[in-house]
């Protein structure tokens, strides 16, 4: 089960990059994995639809089930990927290190853990980067500017 959604999110921009000085913008498509439709939800609404002043996110992927995620991946078009390490029946950190040696060139992994000290965690999963539940928007937002920026 998957579905699209226009980002629309009226949370401001949470970074203020050295990019943004420069005038380099950066547009971003994301795919969201959670079987959790509230995390998702809680997702889209942190991150909002400028993350920061140069990162504009056109466009969200949602994905409940590990399937569809890895069908989506294979089919490219997406510039980041956040995955849910706390959804079932597959956590975001198993996906991330499947995907990681599976899918050649696969888009940086933003994931959520369960708990701050589950870094290590996503250091195994080889994801570029994890931020813990609960979920803070300025935190979350940061991160994906972050990752938006080293996109090709």
């Amino acid at each position: 089960m998957s579905s699209v959604h226009p980002s629309t999110s009226p949370i401001p921009s949470a970074a203020d990059p050295s990019s943004a000085a420069s005038g380099e913008r950066h547009q971003v498509t994301i795919l969201l994995y959670s079987d959790d439709f509230t995390t998702r939800d809680a997702v889209r609404a942190a991150v909002g639809r400028r993350p920061a002043r140069d990162v504009e996110v056109v466009a969200w992927k949602e994905c409940a089930t590990p399937e569809a995620v890895v069908t989506e991946v294979e089919q490219g078009g997406f510039d980041l990927l956040i995955l849910d390490g706390e959804a079932s029946p597959m956590g975001g950190l198993g996906l991330t290190r499947q995907l990681k040696n599976e899918i050649f060139d696969c888009p940086p992994i933003l994931v959520l853990t369960g708990r701050p000290q589950d870094g290590w965690l996503a250091a195994w999963s080889q994801a570029e980067a994890a931020v813990p539940h609960p979920i803070d928007p300025i935190t979350l937002a940061t991160a994906v500017a972050d990752l938006a920026r080293t996109t090709r």
